[in-house]
This record gives structure tokens, sequence and C-alpha cells, in this order.
């Protein structure tokens, strides 16, 4: 039986990029214990797939093709969020696209990309969050979770990966703002850091063998990270079990950094 401190029953989470990989991970996690769940992707078909694999928790579930990068679509899909489910009680703002190559060489649009979707896709989810939840908590409501996931690439020198490592320590920087802007409505604001994690975003690293030699025994678990080891920060984050934890980054890497 579910402990009733980590109970989701009646809370509604929003999850973009929850289609897949970490995000996936994340919301089969909470609905495991309970949550309704939103999940917004930008593939149709990936979509539909995780909803059949959400489904099977028993919990109200919804899928809208959602480009968070654009802000009228992101304004559009919160509002049908709330049209379905009434309330959002927990954003993870995890929906990222990767890109680099020679910092010297980098093409400005695949910088503006990686900007567009990573920087911009985060503020339009989390505001349209923030707005919603602060005028919850107005109205006597208070409470909410804000989460946005960030990256090791944050804290390591990432050759090649600056605009991806760039956009990941902002998130860091806004989190943490939000955490101190946001206390006095209820709302708790964190970061999720993956670490070497194996998603249909990154198997083509895991997959050169030079790469995988180099990282693997730099990595005491010896193993990839899975989407399934993000099932119980997020439960741990939506829960009442962090109604005074905010503020914080949550390194889910197997030990790499420390090592």
């Amino acid at each position: 039986m579910t402990s009733p401190l980590f109970d989701l029953t009646g809370k509604t989470a929003l999850i973009t990029g929850g289609n897949s990989g970490i995000g996936l991970g994340m919301a089969e996690g909470v609905a495991a214990h309970g949550a309704d769940v939103c999940i917004w992707g930008t593939n149709a078909d990936k979509n539909a797939a995780a909803l059949e694999t959400l489904q099977a928790h028993g919990t109200k579930v919804h899928a809208i093709k959602c480009d968070v990068s654009d802000e009228a679509a992101v304004n559009t899909a919160f509002g049908e969020t709330l049209e379905k489910f009434g309330r959002v009680d927990s954003c993870f703002a995890n929906a990222g696209v990767g890109g680099g190559g020679r910092f010297a060489e980098l093409p400005t649009e695949t910088w503006r990309k990686v900007m567009n979707v990573n920087l911009d896709g985060l503020f339009f989810t989390l505001r349209a969050a923030a707005k919603h939840m602060v005028e919850r908590a107005k109205d006597g409501d208070p409470g909410g979770r804000l989460i946005g996931t960030s990256s090791l690439g944050a804290l390591c020198g990432m050759a090649g990966g600056e605009a991806y490592a760039g956009t990941k320590g902002a998130v860091i920087s806004i989190m943490q703002g939000l955490a101190v802007e946001h206390a006095r409505f209820g709302v708790t604001a964190n970061s999720i850091l993956p670490g070497h994690i194996e998603t249909a975003m990154t198997e083509k690293n895991y997959e050169n063998e030079k790469f995988a030699n180099a990282i693997m025994p730099r990595i005491p678990a010896r193993r990839w990270g899975s989407p399934d080891d993000f099932a119980g920060i997020a439960v741990y984050l939506m829960s009442d079990a962090s109604n005074y934890h905010t503020g914080d980054t949550f390194l889910i890497d197997g030990g790499f950094f420390i090592f």
C-alpha cells in the first residue's frame, strides 16, 4: 500500500516532453502513485503510445501535441490542460533538445533552436503554471510544484555542448529564483539534473564505443541511467513529503560527478 505521505491521489501533474525518456519515466512514477497526468509532446504517435502506457496505471491521463518553443501553443495547451483536469498541482518543465558542435563553428541556427526549446520553452511553460498556482493561492488554495529538468552538463565543462549546457545552467538559476519568489504561495521550485541516461536523445552517444569506454568507468554505479530512475524523485517532489524542500538541485547520475 502506498504511504499517505507519497499518495498523489487527487493531484494533477503536467509533464512536458512526457511522451518518452525521462519525462515518461517521471509520468509513470507519479501515475503509479495515484496522480492524474497530462503529457505534452511534439510527436503525435509517441504521445499516443505514451498515453497507452500511462493508462495502465488507472488514473486520468491526457496527451497534447505542443511545441513548447511556441508561446501561443503553450498558452493554448495549458488552457486545454485546465479544461481536462481543472488544476495543475505540479508542472515538470522537462522538454528539451540537444545540439552542438565545435563552438567556433557553431551555426547560429543551432544555437537559437536549443535556446528556443530549452529556455524559452521552460519559461513559457513555468510562467503559465506559476500564474495558475498564484491565482489559486490568492483564492485560498495555496500550494504547487515547479520542477525544471537541468543536466549534469550544467556542472561540467561540456566541450562541444556549450549551447545545451548553457541552457541547463540557466535552468538552475531560474528555479532558485522561482523558489524564493513563490514560497509565500506554498509553491516549491526545484531542478533535476540527469547524468548519463540512456534515452532516444542520447542512444547514439552510448553506441559509440570510444565514448562509452571513456565514460562508463567514471560512473560508480557502472551502468547508464534509465527513465525509471526518475520515477522516485518525481513522486517525492510532487508529494507532501517535499513541502519544505525548495530551491534545490537533485543530481541523478550514479555518482559520476563526485567520482
